[in-house]
């Protein structure tokens, strides 16, 4: 496994799903966890987790739509654990449904939670990452983004299409700074998809069918071990792109 030792990630929804995945991962690597989200309980669960690992973790609570938060998360991270090091923006609120249905504080609410969120702390760490001569920042998207029916999915995808966007900006303005800048696109057994798929058993049967591996990914192998592959520095060569941990369904080409 990659060795991440010295390093410090951020991880933005890291109390459950696919952000405890890849802290899990990041931190059995040999990696300084902040943990962070608006639920405290929950990030606290996951820094017990690494510290019964033997990891260093801490959790700091955070409503990724506040500035004053994402600016506190990154002082705090910063202060206590030295630096950063890999940035993964995970967090995002879901504004699923018809576009006549979908509200425009739903819609704002996944802008705000989402791409401008992801904006601002990729902005926020950017000196911190300069000053320890490079860094990694992970942003999340979705193949809800290319669909090949967008029902249900219009105001989703537009949010990551527009994190997909970010991801590509930024690695063209900073990869001189030695900061390399990725997005993935899981398919996961986070709560809510595990969810969706006890409540849609019909459409879930016919979801499964479109992945080539035939089931959906372990948070921490699957997902979490593949982002932590990404930060080797066999890896360095790699930026700017959309990388699918999807077991092979979702065509970004």
């Amino acid at each position: 496994m990659t060795d991440l030792t010295g390093k410090v990630a951020l991880i933005t929804g890291a109390g459950q799903g696919v952000g405890q995945g890849i802290a899990l991962a990041m931190a059995a690597a040999g990696a300084k966890i902040v943990v962070t989200g608006r639920t405290l309980e929950k990030l606290e669960k996951t820094v017990a987790l690494i510290a019964k690992r033997g990891g260093t973790a801490i959790a700091l609570g955070c409503n990724v739509k506040s500035t004053e938060d994402l600016a506190h998360i990154v002082d705090e991270a910063a202060a206590q654990l030295g630096g950063i090091d890999i940035l993964v923006n995970n967090a995002q609120e879901v504004p699923n449904g018809k576009l006549l249905d979908v509200t425009d504080e739903a819609f704002l609410a996944g802008f705000e939670s989402g791409p401008l969120a992801s904006f601002r702390l990729m902005k926020l760490v950017h000196p911190h990452m300069v000053a320890r001569g490079g860094g990694t920042i992970f942003n999340l998207a979705s193949s809800a983004g290319i669909r090949w029916d967008m029902t249900d999915y219009g105001a989703y995808g537009a949010v990551k299409q527009a994190t997909r966007v970010l991801t590509r900006a930024a690695a063209a303005e900073w990869g001189r700074d030695g900061i390399r800048v990725l997005t993935i696109a899981p398919h996961a057994e986070s709560p809510g998809l595990k969810w969706w798929v006890e409540n849609n058993p019909e459409e879930a049967a016919a979801f499964f069918k479109t992945i080539p591996l035939g089931r959906i990914g372990k948070l921490e192998e699957d997902i979490g071990q593949a982002v932590v592959a990404l930060c080797a520095p066999e890896m360095g060569y790699l930026t700017g792109t959309t990388i699918p941990l999807d077991g092979g369904q979702a065509n970004f080409d």
